[in-house]
């Protein structure tokens, strides 16, 4: 029998399992707070450098000023230098990068034909504190020669989401999630208020990166969570919905910014707001998959009768109807006393290449993870600048997520996740390539077909976390949720990279995300389905899914589909 009963006897989604969910989802908000935050954390705002002397009048163009603060918020990077005078007498002009001192000038005038001595900055700069009064640029002057230190904060948080997401899956797998989800969540905050207090630019990038760690750990871990405590008929919406609070921390992130100009007080504000959770958190059970799966059936039975009390129903089920004939006889021991510790077989990624099938499928779901997250990042990067209020365009970038997860959580219901997944992918190539054939002049339809282009990628990239976890089986999901996570984290590491040669060409990035969308929208055809298939505990169960003849691929959600997918690991094993 399918530990999948478990649900059909306590509930799908009732009291325990929403409780459990509520709370586990609430500290994701802190994942998408982390991964954004840099947005600020970085601003760099007008500067130019700073010369000797006290200045007594500024020049920039046809406008006058008594002091650089005045002429600074309209000064436009890149144009004409700021001229100014000092109570000395000196004339000079200031670039962000260096200064000129006019040698014998007879007026104060903005142009100025006669010889000049240029300078460099020597760490000397003046910063417009209209918009940010205090960064990490202007704190650490990480500008001009120093600039490449500011740009280096996002690929290096990004390497710690990369690595974290692989090292956390697969200890997650080892050593149960709860134990992971706790460690993480105390780190989150632990390191992000003490990036705050940082101080010096080196510690803070270090601080950085074990926090994108844990971050990248904690939103595996959480999706493999409260997919193995949520029934089929609300797995897809429970796992979509992690998704929508890492949308609603984006917007966290863009109202903190708006109200606080301040970097080390924004990080904190960010790094508590969800602090609440650590009150729960070690009150976590472990999930009755990981459970039965490392044979712990007598705290399998305390978990049933605990889920049946809080629900208020009667736990008529025992653990032993739960497996197969064979193993019933060993778990009735097992529950009388404790069980003998035994040497564990040990896994790794290459048990995700174990078959030619479980190799083929592995490689098809890295490529959409990976597709995804690049073609997310090209479409957010390279469209239309919208203009107006950043802190107002990076909430709606947040919000805008909201609408795919909805569509897609009712197509993968109806229709199954491979054809959501594909048409998405499709549909983002199409999008591509028409974009490349819209004339110049027409920004409109260039703008509709690149959020056309995001809307798709954002539902593959939202249900490839679900699908990934019922595509293996629960002794490698964590591993293989985040192996995909780090393949994700690949593809946004490579998309600033990408964006970057549209000075090559200005279509290539959307034809590089065009192409791979279509040809892994194709692939993704070949996976099997999973809508309505019970989670699978073994390799053998996983490498079946997609083998059993069915008539009807979009019930898969009925019992007989069920029941014919038990009968054929029943004969398998025999």
């Amino acid at each position: 029998m399918s530990v999948e009963r478990i649900f059909d006897e306590l509930g799908h989604f009732k009291r325990f399992q929403a409780c459990l969910y509520f709370v586990a989802v609430f500290q994701a908000i802190a994942c998408g707070i982390h991964y954004l935050a840099s947005v600020f954390l970085v601003q760099t705002p007008n500067f130019v450098c700073s010369v000797p002397g006290n200045i007594t009048e500024v020049l920039y163009g046809n406008l006058t000023g008594s002091s650089l603060e005045d002429i600074l918020p309209v000064f436009k990077m890149g144009t004409w230098p700021l001229v100014v005078r000092t109570t000395e007498g000196e004339q000079w002009e200031l670039s962000q990068c260096h200064c000129a001192l006019r040698i014998n000038p007879n007026d104060f005038t903005y142009d100025f034909d006669g010889n000049k001595t240029v300078k460099a900055c020597d760490g000397n700069f003046v910063y417009d504190h209209t918009e940010v009064q205090q960064s990490i640029v202007t704190d650490w002057d990480l500008v001009c020669e120093r600039e490449w230190l500011a740009k280096l904060c996002q690929p290096t948080f990004m390497m710690g989401v990369l690595i974290g997401a692989l090292v956390f899956g697969d200890i997650a797998d080892r050593v149960g999630r709860v134990k992971i989800l706790m460690f993480n969540s105390l780190c989150q905050f632990g390191l992000g208020v003490a990036i705050a207090f940082s101080g010096n630019y080196y510690f803070f990038l270090v601080l950085r990166f074990l926090l994108a760690m844990v971050s990248s750990g904690y939103l595996v871990v959480v999706f493999v969570y409260v997919t193995e405590f949520t029934g089929i008929k609300v797995r897809t919406w429970t796992s979509m919905h992690v998704h929508a609070a890492f949308a609603v921390g984006i917007m966290v992130v863009a109202l903190t910014g708006y109200l606080v100009r301040v970097w080390w007080i924004y990080q904190i504000i960010l790094s508590t707001c969800t602090s609440p959770f650590l009150l729960f958190c070690w009150k976590f059970p472990e999930t009755p998959f990981y459970l039965m799966a490392k044979g712990r059936y007598k705290d399998a039975q305390t978990l049933l009768d605990a889920m049946a009390r809080f629900n208020g129903l009667e736990c008529r089920l025992k653990v032993q109807e739960l497996l197969e004939p064979e193993e019933r006889e060993n778990c009735k021991a097992l529950l009388d006393e404790e069980r003998p510790s035994q040497p564990e077989k040990k896994l790794s990624i290459l048990d995700l290449f174990s078959t030619w099938r479980m190799a083929g499928r592995t490689c098809t779901v890295w490529a959409i993870w990976f597709v995804g997250s690049l073609g997310y990042y090209v479409f957010s990067l390279g469209s239309v600048n919208l203009g107006g209020n950043q802190y107002v365009n990076l909430f709606l970038a947040g919000a805008v997520e909201l609408p795919s997860y909805l569509v897609g959580c009712f197509a993968m219901d109806r229709i199954g996740r491979k054809n959501t997944c594909a048409p998405a992918l499709l549909l983002a190539g199409v999008a591509c390539m028409l974009i490349i054939v819209v004339p110049a002049d027409i920004n409109a339809l260039a703008i509709a077909l690149s959020m056309t282009g995001k809307f798709a990628i954002a539902i593959a990239f939202g249900l490839i976390y679900l699908y990934t976890c019922e595509l293996y089986p629960t002794i490698i999901r964590s591993l293989a949720v985040g192996s995909g996570s780090m393949m994700c984290r690949v593809g946004s590491v490579v998309a600033p990279f990408c964006v970057y040669l549209a000075d090559v060409w200005i279509y290539l990035p959307q034809l590089i995300v065009g192409i791979l969308a279509f040809i892994i929208g194709v692939l993704t055809l070949l996976l099997p389905e999973t809508l309505g298939r019970p989670l699978t505990t073994t390799l053998e169960e996983a490498e079946a899914l997609g083998c059993q003849p069915s008539k009807k691929d979009s019930a898969l959600g009925n019992k007989d589909a069920e029941d014919r997918l038990d009968m054929n690991h029943l004969e398998a094993k025999a």
